[in-house]
């Protein structure tokens, strides 16, 4: 996957995991919500672990200094390409 479809997926699995988070305010014993959020949010963790160690970090903190120091001052971060991506 390249950096752009994969910090595409990254988007997508937050926003799931965020409505399935305020779906489970609402109906904290639904087991089917439950289990799809624990889903979401795994593979949420092993997108964002994935994405910073091949491309860089994505927040200031986490593992991605310790993974790849050079990221953090060799690349761009993924919202200073938004712009050329999209063209």
């Amino acid at each position: 996957m390249n950096q752009r479809d994969m910090l595409n997926s990254i988007r997508v699995y937050q926003f799931c995991a965020v409505e399935l988070n305020l779906f489970l305010d609402n109906f904290p014993e639904d087991k089917n919500a439950k289990e799809d959020y624990n889903k979401v949010s795994c593979k949420l963790t092993e997108l964002i672990s994935a994405y910073e160690k091949n491309f860089g970090p994505l927040t200031n903190f986490g593992s991605a200094y310790v993974e790849n120091p050079k990221a953090w001052v060799s690349t761009p971060w993924p919202w200073e390409n938004c712009s050329r991506e999209e063209e």
